[in-house]
C-alpha cells in the first residue's frame, strides 16, 4: 500500500511555529522585565493585605470595635493633613514593594548530595563505635546519622570543611591506635589532597574536623618585632599562637602568628635542632635565624655540606667566622668551647664580686652547624677528631654563657649526632615530608594535623620542650647570590645583612656571574680573646 503523504502544514509550518513560540517566549520575558515593579508591588499588597486579614482574625471580638475605631480616626486625620493622602499612598506603595521582593532561599540544612556524604561517612564509621551489646546505639546501619553529626559544613565544591561528630563513651579514645583508625577514615572520606585538624575532647565524647588552609608562603627576610632573646623560627596557624606581629606579604602588611623561641639564661630550651631533607629549608632557617641573631649578638657558622650556602656572611661585623673544611671548622668549634668556658669563668668571677657581667659575657653567642654529619666522616676517615665533640661544653653550659647552639642534619644521619645533641636541643623542628610517625619520632608527639599533600620548602613542624606541635613555615631567605631565587627576596636578605667595610653590596650581574662582591679591602674577622682555659673534666 502506498503511503500518504504528510500534510503540508505539518512539514512546512513546523519551522514557523517554532520561530512564533520563540517570539512569543522574548515577548513574555520582555514585558516581565518592563512590568516587574508593578509585579512585586502587586505580590507586597497581597502579603500585606493577608497579613492584615491574620492580624484581625487574631484579635478578640471585644477589642475589634476599638480597634476600628482608631484605623478609622487615623485615616480621617492623615486625610486631613496637607498632602496626607499622598504621603500615605508613597508609604503602603514602598511598604509593599519591600514586601514583595524576591528573597533568597536560606538554607537550613544540607542538600541532597551534602546529605548523602554524610550518611556515607555515618555508615563507614558505625563498625569502629558499634559495640555488641549496646541498647541503644548511637550508630547503627541504617540509622540517623545526624544524631552522630551534630555539626558539618561543606565548601564550595561540596566536601567537608568542618564537622563534629560524637561516639559512645565506651570507645577507647584513649589509645592512639584506635584515634589513628577513626582519623585514617575520616581523612579517606572527607576528601584527600587536603590537610585535617583533629580535636579530642575526651570530656564530652566529640571529635572535631577541621580543614586546614595552607601556611602562607609569601613572608621573607625582614626585621621582625621581636625583643633581644627572641627569634623567629616561623609561621604558623592564626588559632595556634595567641600572638601576632606586623609582616610584609606580597606587598602588603598583614597580622601574622609567629613561632617565637625564647634564648638566654631564662629560656627553657636554650638550643635548636632542625631536621631535614634536602630542598626542605634547613639551610634558609639557619640563615634567616643568623639574620635576626647579628642584630644583638655573634655568630659562628660551621657548614659541612660544602654548598657555600653562607657565603654572604663571610666578613660581616659580628659574624666570628664561616667554616666550610674540616680544619677551620674543628679550631672554630674549639674555640667555641674554650669561649664557652672563659665566659663562665667571668660570670662567676663577677658574681662573687658583686659586679655587673662584663659587656663581652652578656653579648649572645650563636653557633650554627650545618650538616656535621659530613665533616664527622671526614674527620673519621683522616682519623682525626669529630667536630660534635666540640659541641659538648656550648650545649650542657650555653644556656648561663649566653651561648645559643643550632645544629641542622639530615633524619637520616641524625642518630650519628651524639647523646649530648639529643638530650640538650629540646627545641626541635622537622621541615620537608614526613609521616606522622616520624614527627613522633623526631618532637616526641605526633601531629595534630595530617600529612599535606603539598610541601613547599620550609614547611613543617616545630615544637618547644613540651609544648604543642605547631605547623610552621620558614619565612623564605634564599642565599642573595643564587640567581634562581626571586630578586625582591634576594635583595631584602642582603639588605639585612651587617655592610662590609669598604664594600658596595649589589646582587650578582644578570651574566651569569654568582660570585660575591669583592670587597676594596679584605676585613679581618672581628678579634676575640681566648683563654687558655683547660677544659673541665
Amino acid at each position: 500500500m502506498a503511503r500518504r503523504p504528510l500534510p503540508r502544514i505539518l512539514t512546512s509550518g513546523s519551522a514557523q511555529i517554532a520561530r512564533s513560540r520563540e517570539l512569543a517566549r522574548t515577548a513574555a520575558d520582555s514585558a516581565t522585565d518592563v512590568l516587574h515593579p508593578l509585579i512585586t508591588i502587586s505580590r507586597g499588597l497581597r502579603k500585606l493585605a493577608a497579613t492584615a486579614r491574620g492580624r484581625w482574625a487574631a484579635t478578640p471580638k471585644e477589642r475589634r470595635g476599638p480597634t476600628l475605631f482608631f484605623v478609622a480616626a487615623g485615616v480621617l486625620g492623615v486625610a486631613l493633613i496637607p498632602y496626607g493622602p499622598l504621603i500615605a499612598l508613597i508609604t503602603v506603595m514602598a511598604a509593599a514593594a519591600w514586601a514583595g521582593r524576591v528573597r533568597e532561599p536560606v538554607r537550613t540544612g544540607p542538600d541532597e548530595a551534602e546529605s548523602a556524604r554524610l550518611s556515607a561517612l555515618y555508615e563507614a564509621l558505625v563498625p569502629y563505635f558499634r559495640a555488641d551489646g549496646d541498647p541503644s546505639p548511637l550508630y547503627s546501619h541504617g540509622g540517623d546519622w545526624s544524631r552522630a553529626l551534630t555539626r558539618h559544613s561543606f565548601d564550595a565544591e561540596g566536601r567537608l570543611s568542618s564537622l563534629r561528630l560524637s561516639y559512645p563513651p565506651y570507645f577507647t579514645d584513649s589509645e592512639p591506635a584506635a584515634r589513628e583508625r577513626i582519623e585514617r577514615l575520616l581523612h579517606a572520606k572527607s576528601g584527600r589532597g587536603r590537610e585535617y585538624r583533629f580535636r579530642w575532647d575526651e570530656e564530652g565524647n566529640q571529635l572535631d574536623l577541621d580543614v586546614l588552609p595552607p601556611l602562607s608562603t609569601a613572608i621573607g627576610a625582614q626585621t621582625f618585632v621581636a625583643s633581644p632573646g627572641e627569634a623567629v623560627l616561623g609561621f604558623t596557624d592564626a588559632d595556634a599562637e595567641p600572638r601576632t606581629m606586623p609582616v610584609t606579604a606580597g606587598g602588603e602588611t598583614v597580622q601574622a602568628p609567629p613561632v617565637l623561641w625564647r634564648t638566654g639564661p631564662r629560656s627553657h630550651e636554650p638550643h635548636l635542632l632542625v631536621l631535614g631533607g634536602p630542598g626542605s629549608g634547613t639551610t634558609t632557617l639557619l640563615r634567616s635565624l643568623a639574620l635576626q641573631a647579628l642584630r644583638h649578638g655573634d655568630v659562628l657558622i660551621v657548614e659541612g655540606g660544602d654548598t657555600d650556602a653562607y657565603a654572604c656572611f663571610s666578613g660581616r661585623p659580628g659574624v666570628v667566622a664561616v667554616e666550610r673544611g674540616l680544619d677551620g671548622a674543628l679550631a672554630s668549634l674549639d674555640w667555641a668551647a674554650r669561649e664557652t668556658e672563659r665566659r663562665l669563668i667571668e660570670a662567676n668571677r663577677a658574681r662573687q664580686a658583686g659586679a655587673p657581667l662584663p659587656e663581652d659575657v652578656r653579648r649572645p653567642l650563636w653557633i650554627l652547624v650545618d650538616r656535621p654529619g659530613a665533616l664527622g666522616d671526614t674527620a673519621a676517615a683522616d682519623g682525626r677528631t669529630d667536630p660534635r665533640e666540640h659541641l659538648r661544653v656550648p650545649l650542657r653550659h650555653g644556656r648561663a654563657a649566653q651561648v645559643t647552639v643550632v645544629v641542622a642534619e639530615q633524619p637520616e644521619a641524625a642518630a650519628a649526632l651524639g647523646e649530648a645533641v639529643h638530650t640538650h636541643t629540646r627545641a626541635r623542628v622537622l621541615l620537608g615530608p614526613a609521616t606522622g610517625e616520624q614527627v613522633a619520632a623526631v618532637l616526641g608527639e605526633a601531629p595534630p594535623t595530617t600529612p599535606p599533600a603539598d610541601v613547599p620548602p620550609g614547611r613543617g613542624y616545630a615544637r618547644l620542650g613540651a609544648g604543642p606541635v605547631l605547623r610552621v613555615q620558614v619565612p623564605a631567605t634564599p642565599d642573595p647570590f643564587d640567581e634562581t631565587a626571586p630578586k625582591e627576596r634576594r635583595r631584602a636578605v642582603l639588605d639585612l645583612l651587617p655592610p662590609r667595610p669598604d664594600t658596595v653590596e649589589a646582587l650578582p650581574a644578570e651574566t651569569g656571574d654568582t660570585a660575591p662582591p669583592v670587597p676594596a679591602a679584605a676585613p679581618a674577622a672581628p678579634d676575640r680573646q681566648v683563654s687558655a682555659v683547660p677544659a673541665e673534666g
